[in-house]
């Protein structure tokens, strides 16, 4: 059931307008981090991928996508949007159209992933579908501190080798999650592909390690978003579109190479946090 007749030429309305769907469940992961399943099920949508989630009389915002069948989203309480967002129950209602965005391959055998903070969730997508290809993969999982690593148990559950890095140390590895990646890259199994998720400082370290070590990084970058499919042009970083030409940057694409020239990664974003 759509709720307006705004439409992004080229687009089917099933992508371009909201469509109501229901809470089933609400998951706590930590202090301020639940996890939303709906009664939706998108399953074209791809890791990597976003919905813009609208709250009527709140605000709309971007959230990654956790899972296609059904669809779920992992959302922080820290802003206006999120609190709100998380006072919804089981049986409530919010507003979602998508999906949008161009999400992240599943190219050869041997896969890391790098996630910082609440960039887990795209990347636990990835690995549940790579998994199912017979893909190698090693998750690396940054955080502050111990009370914010996240999804432990769920990339557990995959049977996949799990490295976790705090800033404090507070729990596994001192240090940061491109230390991690630095050992992993040295080590016995060459590495095919690096998928990344997380704040733009740790993006670039990545994106830094992965061109001296010549392997290939797909990195999802975030950015302020307000139609979510390319028209308003806030998500802008020169020429490229987060919204439709990312959130995944390829090896191959210009933005890329733009990182380092004050691209992408100039935008002041330091976590992925929809407020």
């Amino acid at each position: 059931m759509a709720v307006n007749d705004n439409r992004a030429e080229g687009l089917p309305c099933s992508t371009a307008c909201h469509v109501r769907a229901r809470i089933v469940t609400v998951e706590e992961e930590n202090y301020r981090t639940r996890t939303f399943t709906t009664d939706l099920h998108w399953p074209h949508a791809r890791p990597g991928q976003f919905a813009m989630v609208w709250l009527p009389g709140v605000n709309e915002r971007p959230l990654s996508l956790l899972s296609h069948t059904p669809v779920r989203f992992t959302v922080a309480a820290v802003g206006p949007f999120t609190r709100a967002l998380h006072h919804l129950q089981p049986g409530d209602a919010l507003w979602v159209r998508g999906p949008y965005g161009r999400g992240f391959p599943i190219t050869g055998r041997y896969m890391v992933m790098v996630a910082g903070g609440y960039g887990v969730a795209p990347l636990h997508f990835l690995a549940q579908e790579a998994r199912q290809t017979g893909c190698h993969i090693t998750v690396i999982v940054g955080a502050r501190t111990r009370r914010d690593v996240l999804f432990v148990e769920r990339f557990t559950a995959l049977g996949v080798p799990l490295l976790i890095t705090t800033d404090d140390g507070s729990y596994g590895r001192r240090g940061t999650v491109a230390d991690a990646l630095a050992d992993v890259i040295r080590g016995s199994h060459p590495v095919d592909a690096v998928y990344a998720c997380g704040p733009a400082p740790m993006l670039e370290a990545v994106n830094r390690l992965c061109k001296a070590a010549r392997v290939p990084a797909y990195l999802s970058w975030e950015g302020i978003m307000r139609c979510g499919m390319g028209i308003c042009g806030t998500c802008a970083r020169g020429a490229w579109l987060v919204c439709r030409d990312g959130p995944v940057a390829y090896p191959e694409d210009d933005s890329s190479t733009s990182i380092n020239a004050g691209g992408i990664a100039s935008a002041s974003h330091t976590s992925r946090l929809p407020r």
